[in-house]
């Protein structure tokens, strides 16, 4: 298993959104956060100065067995991208293991 963290625009969430479900991940947490990243120049939009590296951000977090991990990656830069500085970043880490509560299941079933 693999948790897949994933920082990218808000304005892209509902696309990835649905993404993610198309290739049946339904289950994910997601917070609104902000960062910092590595711009260093700022943009005018309507006369209005602002930071990219300051724009809201969505963290997705998503637990996969892993065969789905690829599937998964795809589907999120498949739909989050715009070939533009701020798009976000994917990580990829190992999940020991997993347990549901109600149930007491682990492992991959625990996902399901």
């Amino acid at each position: 298993m693999k948790k897949i963290e994933a920082i990218i625009r808000k304005s892209k969430f509902d696309d990835v959104k649905k993404a993610l479900h198309n290739v049946e991940v339904n289950f994910f947490s997601y917070w609104d956060v902000t960062g910092v990243g590595n711009e260093k120049e700022g943009h005018v939009y309507r006369g209005i100065s602002y930071s990219t590296s300051e724009i809201q951000r969505r963290y997705i977090s998503i637990v996969v067995s892993d065969e789905f991990v690829e599937t998964t990656i795809n589907a999120i830069t498949g739909t989050a991208a715009t070939d533009k500085v701020g798009d976000g970043k994917i990580f990829v880490l190992p999940v020991e293991e997993a347990y549901r509560i109600r149930t007491g299941e682990k492992g991959n079933e625990s996902l399901n």
